[in-house]
């Protein structure tokens, strides 16, 4: 435990300067959480959704895995997405990927990577659906931020065809998708026009998305 007393310490810093700032935020974080955003990030250690867009605890909902990845059978995700929805009644829906993710990079090697590999498949797939736009690039680095980019649209479209968001824009309830991307070299958030809202033609908004990556070839 003593080589993890570091931790406690900063926690015990860290509530104290939060105390000091506002006397009141641990009391009132305590009764009710209601977060305007559900993010959906990768789990790297560098991209960190409060961080990044300097929120305080309580304000942001957060779901994080490898690749930051949307999937039908995944029943973790899509329960978080169900209580961020339907009981949070969120706002937003973020999927953040970034730039230089590793969930993505191992997908681009000619090697297994065991157990992740069932996981990463999905992305797989996505090289597949595009395959003739990559085998038009010649950096490989390029096309692994492209790979990044469109990586990210996918989630949001699958999203945009779950259960639960579908119900939610019948209900007409105020709810947005959205897709971005982070870079680590420089902190910055970058959108990539795959947002999608309430009675928005979603196929037609993640079309143009996607070919606005597809024209870029460098």
């Amino acid at each position: 435990m003593r080589e993890l007393q570091n931790l406690f310490n900063r926690n015990k810093t860290w509530a104290e300067r939060v105390k000091k700032e506002d006397p009141d935020f641990f009391t009132l974080l305590s009764k009710q959480q209601a977060p305007e955003y559900l993010w959906i990030g990768c789990s790297d250690s560098r991209v960190s959704a409060d961080a990044i867009v300097d929120l305080m605890p309580g304000d942001i909902f957060v779901h994080r895995n490898i690749a930051n990845l949307v999937i039908h059978t995944d029943l973790n995700c899509l329960s978080v997405i169900q209580y961020a929805v339907e009981v949070l009644k969120v706002k937003h829906i973020i999927v953040c990927g970034h730039y230089g993710c590793g969930g993505v990079k191992a997908t681009m090697e000619d090697a297994r990577h065991g157990l992740i590999d069932n996981w990463l498949c999905h992305i797989h797939d996505i090289k597949r659906k595009y395959k003739e736009f990559f085998n038009k690039i010649t950096s490989e680095q390029k096309k692994f931020e492209h790979l990044c980019e469109l990586n990210i649209i996918e989630q949001v479209a699958n999203i945009c065809e779950t259960t639960i968001v579908k119900d939610a824009w019948r209900k007409e309830q105020k709810l947005t998708v959205h897709g971005w991307i982070y870079r680590l070299e420089d902190g910055i958030i970058r959108d990539l026009d795959a947002t999608v809202g309430f009675n928005q033609p979603h196929e037609q908004i993640i079309e143009e998305a996607v070919k606005k990556i597809l024209v870029k070839r460098d």
